[in-house]
């Protein structure tokens, strides 16, 4: 009962288009079904496949939107990483009113991390085309003032690559970022918009003192740099897959975790949700004992 008078009190807020409650524990699914489906996006001059995660009437493959407009968020995935590699933590987002938009685009050996970059930027420039799409099953769904950045590895190096580029960017947050070619460190210092760094101190593949810590030192407030104690490169994944390394916490706790902060700072800088103020940039954030806190408002 109590999952149902939720998800009604998100319903009602997301048509009259106010902020809603933030959850008791967000690292829990939330109020939404949770939609996916395989789409052709083709904008700015990109064309490339992505699997796509929205909130729905009902779960499954291509069901149909859930009623009100919501924020759209692109999500790169890690080297030599699937999509799939990515569900839990995209689709957990979409549970709580974000469009989730993850391209397939450069999975090989020698991907450039410029072209990722302009594929994030071209899913949410279709995601805010699809709003006014007549016929398209996101038309009218889209908050097309609410674009977010996110992604893993290469994928969050990408991502801070994207936000420089495109001023239509709302706000990043991204999982053990990578430095890339060209430089996200670099690139880093010209983003304005508020960026969440999500960190593991046990990751020996792309480690917070050589790639998310130089991201964050280059990059001018608002940001954070959240550093999961135990937390490990592929603990960000759903399972292990090529040259993974190991934590001292379990891939659940740590997946956990991040879902519960990526929720909490989407919802806050992305959604508008005052309530999750505290949860963000309160006391709870300062004394988390599992994670890590730095952050200048």
């Amino acid at each position: 009962m109590r999952r149902v008078i939720l998800a009604l009190a998100v319903l009602a807020a997301a048509v009259l288009g106010v902020p809603t409650p933030a959850a008791a524990d967000s690292s829990s699914p939330g109020p939404y079904p949770v939609g996916y489906v395989d789409a052709q996006v083709s904008a700015a001059g990109r064309s490339f496949t992505a699997r796509i995660y929205y909130p729905a009437t009902a779960a499954g493959q291509g069901t149909a939107v859930a009623a009100g407009r919501f924020p759209a968020i692109a999500f790169g995935h890690g080297f030599l990483q699937g999509v799939s590699m990515y569900a839990g933590t995209t689709a957990h987002l979409a549970s709580y009113g974000f469009v989730v938009g993850l391209p397939t685009s450069q999975g090989g050996l020698l991907p450039s991390h410029s072209a990722f970059a302009a594929d994030l930027n071209a899913q949410l420039t279709w995601f805010v085309a699809q709003d006014t799409t007549t016929g398209s099953r996101f038309q009218g769904h889209i908050t097309t003032s609410r674009l977010g950045l996110s992604g893993h590895s290469m994928g969050g190096g990408a991502s801070v690559l994207a936000a420089a580029a495109n001023p239509a960017v709302t706000t990043v947050a991204n999982l053990a970022a990578a430095e890339t070619n060209p430089s996200a460190v670099t690139a880093a210092a010209s983003v304005t918009v508020p960026m969440m760094l999500v960190a593991g101190d046990r990751d020996t593949i792309a480690p917070p003192a050589s790639h998310q810590r130089p991201i964050y030192q280059s990059k001018p407030a608002p940001k954070q740099l959240r550093t999961i104690t135990g937390g490990f490169h592929c603990g960000f994944m759903d399972s292990s897959g090529l040259f993974c390394d190991s934590g001292s916490i379990t891939r659940a706790t740590q997946l956990a975790l991040t879902r519960r902060i990526l929720v909490d700072w989407f919802r806050y800088h992305l959604a508008g949700d005052t309530s999750a103020y505290e949860q963000v940039w309160g006391t709870p954030a300062h004394t988390d004992p599992q994670i890590q806190f730095e952050g200048v408002a």
